[in-house]
């Protein structure tokens, strides 16, 4: 197991869960400041990231462009949304029922990478089994 890319997947799943609980962090405090003058939506972006970094090259598979992606460049952090821009009058830009969306959409992401993450660990336990 030493010096394979057994643990490629496992690696790029883990870093898209630590973004989706970065976001639903966000999101959270975007619910908790509705109400809170001036305040600006905070959200994370990390499937733009993820993207750029596998590139678009149609003629790579998968595996190999997972087993190329360099995990330091995965790292995201929060933003400023729409800072400029504000519907209300009160300068807030947060709309409760996108945010609660966001929140279940955001939710079912994790759960789901949670899921692959186990998938990836059992699929390795098969296969040392073997």
């Amino acid at each position: 197991m030493i010096g394979t890319n057994a643990f490629d997947y496992i690696n790029v799943l883990e870093k898209a869960a630590d973004a989706s609980w970065l976001r639903n962090e966000a999101i959270a405090n975007n619910i908790a400041n509705v109400d809170t003058p001036l305040y600006k939506r905070q959200d994370v972006d990390f499937e733009s990231v993820l993207a750029r970094e596998l590139g678009n090259n149609v003629l790579v598979d998968t595996d190999t462009k997972v087993a190329n992606v360099k995990l330091r460049r995965l790292k995201v952090g929060t933003y400023t949304d729409a800072s400029d821009f504000s519907y209300r009058l009160d300068g807030n830009n947060v709309d409760i029922e996108n945010e609660n969306v966001y929140l279940a959409q955001n939710q079912l992401k994790y759960q789901g990478l949670m899921r692959s993450i186990s998938q990836e660990f059992q699929n390795l336990q098969a296969a040392m089994r073997k």
